[in-house]
């Protein structure tokens, strides 16, 4: 897939999850759009480690889509633990 493959399944993927994890986040929405840009990529690399599959295999693959919204809500969920106490400093 190319870059821009990436950055369209990273971007929804984000969205995604952001649904999936209704609530205040200290971020925006560029914000939760690198989240799902990092997301997908840690889902495919989660997949191939734990499960030795290649689950980017094309963009209208579901295993792709599952990739990217399982590593994008590990990231969101990992970026609130992070920053979630900072709003109240």
């Amino acid at each position: 897939m190319g870059i821009i493959a990436w950055i369209l399944i990273g971007l929804l993927a984000g969205l995604i999850a952001k649904a999936l994890m209704p609530g205040k986040d200290p971020g925006g929405i560029i914000i939760t759009m690198l989240i799902g840009i990092a997301g997908g990529l840690l889902g495919g690399w989660l997949g191939k480690v734990i499960f030795g599959v290649d689950s980017i295999d094309g963009f209208f693959e579901i295993s792709t889509w599952i990739a990217a919204i399982v590593g994008s809500l590990i990231l969101l969920a990992v970026y609130r633990a992070v920053t979630g106490n900072r709003r109240h400093a």
